[in-house]
């Protein structure tokens, strides 16, 4: 099967490709990153070595996260589910999925591929830095797809943190500040872009200057990647992948149902497959990551995942609409949905009665949140002709609001910042009417469980609080082959040969052949869910 040229909008431009070729598939995933690139537009940005990436593959210019922030937009990543719909909505929350739900490396590994993770893992499962054995063949900050066996195909993560909320701030790493000194020139706040959300102070123009030199430091660090690849001799036959895993983390980004918070760069580069240097305005939700890699490598993507693929042989149609989720961040409560075509967004407040901004004591760390914060308790001081003005109408809209509207319509084309709302515009009425009924049928269609409180979810994940563990798996030797099953629903299997504490665990997905003399050690687990008791097998 084959596909010829062809340029139509909304879809990316493919090349004539075989379904033959064995791709190799690497992902570059950049924390707290919207598309502040040269190639995107933005001419603040000092980004040359991504720009040039772009030129070699196809830019999407409307790729979106499902959730605003980092662990429930990674478990929908890993799962290709919604967050809302397997518990795991909540940032940090430890949820238990359903028995069918994996990581869809597992399917690629059963598959024959090396699969490596550098290193971050922040699923919202087994906690922020644990996957499960199955996941990953490694997954540590020395995981690289040259540690797999010769000729093995591979999908290799790497993740750069350079770009995260905690760099814009004090927090700044030793190792980020060294990338940051050593650039040509600092972004210079004078020339900054200033939202019109923000009032356009000192403090807010340094604290985007800063975010802008973590982009170009970032920038970098993209190139040495790249670079090894083509040390390695594996540009040909490798689609790469960059993307970010959501919006800015500067105040109404992260964490925000807003283009800020959830519209992404997503470059692919797939010599041979992809148009270099086309740009697509395909719907791309970032959960389509995991079955387009299944795509790509040939694997079928199994029936419950609610994503679907954007590329490869079973790329499916074009999406209408992106569906994006506010629920619990950190210690703040909240409750919102989102659903965006290619102009419109309507976001539904569930908890309206709320202020946009709950105190959040991250992200109250941020210096351009300090300084909305207290230009708005200036705004409120009473003089003799009443408020004494700080902010304008469009930053009281968010920063001083005692309550949000129940719903949000915002025409991203003509208010591109999403300051006007057209909820109550009789002249939106058929688009708000028309959103509003995509939004509440995917409530349904998915089951959305933002309305339970989390405190019952977590009793029906895990009954008075306590993990349950994979049940101990059970190993026999048939002749020469090794059979292990476990009795746990959704469990998956892995073993090995090496001693040690951190031994390379490869994925039971079969029979496996074994000589007299094997010692093999075997284990069983399952998304949140404590790994079962080692169970060492002698043949």
């Amino acid at each position: 099967m084959t596909r010829r040229e062809f340029s139509v909008l909304g879809a990316a431009p493919f090349l004539q490709t075989s379904s033959a070729k064995k791709w190799n598939i690497l992902w570059i995933s950049i924390e707290d990153i919207s598309p502040t690139l040269g190639c995107y537009g933005d001419a603040y940005a000092k980004t040359p070595r991504v720009d040039h990436f772009a030129t070699e593959g196809v830019r999407y210019d409307n790729a979106h996260s499902v959730y605003p922030v980092c662990a429930p937009s990674r478990s929908s990543i890993i799962t290709g589910m919604y967050p809302a719909t397997i518990g795991s909505h909540h940032m940090r929350s430890l949820a238990v999925p359903p028995p069918e739900v994996k990581c869809f490396t597992e399917y690629l590994r059963a598959a024959g591929y090396y699969c490596s993770n550098n290193a971050k893992t922040d699923y919202n499962f087994n906690g922020p830095s644990n996957a499960p054995l199955s996941a990953w063949d490694d997954s540590s900050n020395t995981a690289h797809w040259r540690n797999r066996e010769k000729d093995q195909p591979f999908f290799s993560v790497f993740n750069i943190q350079t770009t995260h909320e905690s760099q814009l701030r004090d927090l700044r790493s030793e190792r980020t500040k060294k990338l940051i000194e050593a650039l040509p020139k600092k972004a210079d706040p004078a020339k900054a872009a200033v939202p019109p959300y923000y009032a356009d102070t000192p403090v807010i123009r340094k604290n985007i200057a800063d975010y802008y030199d973590t982009v170009a430091a970032m920038d970098g660090e993209v190139q040495a990647i790249l670079r090894q690849l083509d040390e390695d001799g594996l540009r040909e036959n490798t689609v790469v992948f960059f993307w970010g895993d959501h919006g800015w983390g500067m105040p109404r980004g992260k964490r925000w149902l807003y283009d800020s918070g959830t519209r992404v760069p997503l470059i692919v580069r797939a010599p041979g497959m992809l148009k270099p240097g086309s740009n697509s305005d395909e719907l791309v939700s970032l959960f389509d990551l995991g079955p387009t890699v299944l795509s790509l490598a040939g694997v079928p993507i199994p029936r419950h995942m609610q994503a679907q693929p954007f590329l490869g042989e079973q790329k499916a149609r074009p999406r209408e609409y992106v569906f994006m989720a506010r629920d619990r961040m950190d210690e703040a409560y909240d409750m919102i949905r989102s659903v965006r075509d290619k102009r419109f967004r309507y976001n539904r407040n569930y908890q309206w009665q709320k202020p946009y901004l709950l105190y959040n004591d991250y992200m109250d760390a941020m210096p351009a949140m300090k300084q909305m914060r207290s230009l708005f308790k200036e705004s409120m001081h009473l003089g003799p002709q009443g408020p004494n003005p700080k902010l304008t109408p469009a930053q009281l809209a968010f920063f001083g609001a005692a309550q949000k509207p129940k719903e949000e319509l915002y025409d991203t084309v003509t208010d591109p910042h999403e300051i006007q709302n057209l909820a109550d515009r009789p002249e939106h009425q058929t688009t708000l009417q028309k959103l509003r009924k995509v939004h509440e049928e995917f409530m349904k269609r998915t089951r959305d469980l933002g309305e339970v409180p989390e405190a019952e979810l977590v009793e029906r994940m895990r009954p008075g609080g306590k993990w349950q563990t994979t049940e101990k798996p059970v190993a026999k030797i048939s002749g020469t082959k090794l059979e292990v099953s476990c009795a746990t629903a959704g469990s998956s299997l892995v073993y090995t040969q090496q001693s040690g504490e951190k031994p390379h665990w490869k994925l039971y997905s079969g029979p496996v052949s074994v000589r007299k003399g094997d010692r093999l050690r075997v284990r069983a687990c399952r998304l949140g869910y404590l790994d079962s008791e080692e169970v060492q097998v002698t043949t």
